[in-house]
């Protein structure tokens, strides 16, 4: 009866000024807004309700409601930076799905868990277009399944894979779709990414960038906010514009004709995520989150991790 209710809160919803309407090509009607806004109800009831909250990233923190801040603690689940780790040189070989891209001296990837807008699915696959107009050696590989899981689905049940398809003359022989990867077999195809492409709508941000990050990928991002709380353009990351593929395949063609400048991107790249994602700095910071008194509600920054790491330590000795 006297247990504390520690919550986990991803995602507060809003009609406008984030994810909902960031398409102006797909404006919202007032079902829209009144479906959004009820979604929050038990969002709401959790944040009324618990001790003590949790959110993984600043980005996230700040779309729920003010009055509530106070109980809420920013700490990233954490990445594991031994798992996901860089191998210079390595080739990109996955025997259960046949497919073997050795030979493959330029490789751009996509990671997503569905084909859909928000993910920028369509923008990368225009890109995707342009770039083999212009890059007739270089190869593409997009992981994930065949459907929508953010977002609405287009009618009549065509899936984006199938619109895109289309829309587009592509060379499938330079374009791989691998499905459901099990984790071995998606860090061989990052291990292996020339360059990697990330787009997001202003939402929750994916664990596959981190992951990516850490990877040590060279990443093209979308400038959107849940990516620039990480990406400096230039220094860790090339950001782009989320609706303009010519500026996605620019900065694509930029990463490929300029390896050895890259490099040090890609140092940078995974130096972000070992100085303020890993999973090992990070999970002594949620356990010490959850046991916690609940008179001493201190928000954990990654600004503190030193701070942190250091009264855990003293915990430990006593």
């Amino acid at each position: 009866p006297k247990a504390q209710l520690l919550c986990y809160f991803e995602w507060f919803y809003h009609a406008h000024g984030t994810d909902a309407d960031f398409d102006p090509n797909e404006p919202l009607n007032a079902d829209d807004e009144a479906r959004i806004r009820l979604k929050n109800a038990p969002i709401l009831m959790d944040l009324y309700s618990c001790d003590r909250g949790l959110s993984p990233t600043n980005w996230q923190k700040q779309q729920f409601p003010k009055e509530y801040h106070s109980k809420v603690t920013v700490c990233h689940d954490g990445i594991d930076t031994n798992f996901f780790c860089p191998k210079p040189g390595a080739k990109l070989v996955l025997p259960r799905i046949n497919l073997d891209l050795s030979h493959a001296e330029e490789l751009v990837t996509y990671v997503a868990r569905g084909m859909e807008p928000y993910r920028g699915f369509p923008q990368f696959m225009e890109a995707v277009a342009l770039l083999q107009e212009r890059r007739p050696q270089c190869h593409v590989v997009i992981v994930g399944e065949n459907r929508v899981a953010y977002g609405k689905s287009l009618p009549e049940g065509k899936t984006y894979k199938q619109a895109m398809l289309e829309k587009y003359d592509l060379d499938l022989n330079r374009v791989h779709f691998t499905g459901w990867l099990p984790y071995s077999e998606y860090l061989q195809v990052l291990q292996a990414s020339s360059v990697h492409v990330y787009l997001t709508r202003p939402f929750v941000l994916s664990w596959s960038m981190l992951e990516v990050l850490s990877a040590g990928c060279l990443l093209v991002a979308s400038n959107t906010a849940p990516v620039t709380e990480v990406i400096r353009d230039g220094v860790n990351g090339l950001l782009v514009d989320f609706f303009s593929a010519r500026e996605i395949c620019a900065r694509i063609e930029e990463a490929l004709q300029h390896p050895e400048k890259m490099a040090a991107i890609r140092e940078r790249a995974r130096q972000t995520i070992l100085e303020h994602y890993d999973l090992s700095q990070l999970l002594p910071q949620h356990l010490q989150w959850i046991q916690q008194q609940e008179e001493s509600n201190k928000v954990l920054t990654w600004a503190d991790k030193a701070k942190t790491t250091s009264l855990i330590s003293r915990d430990r000795v006593s």
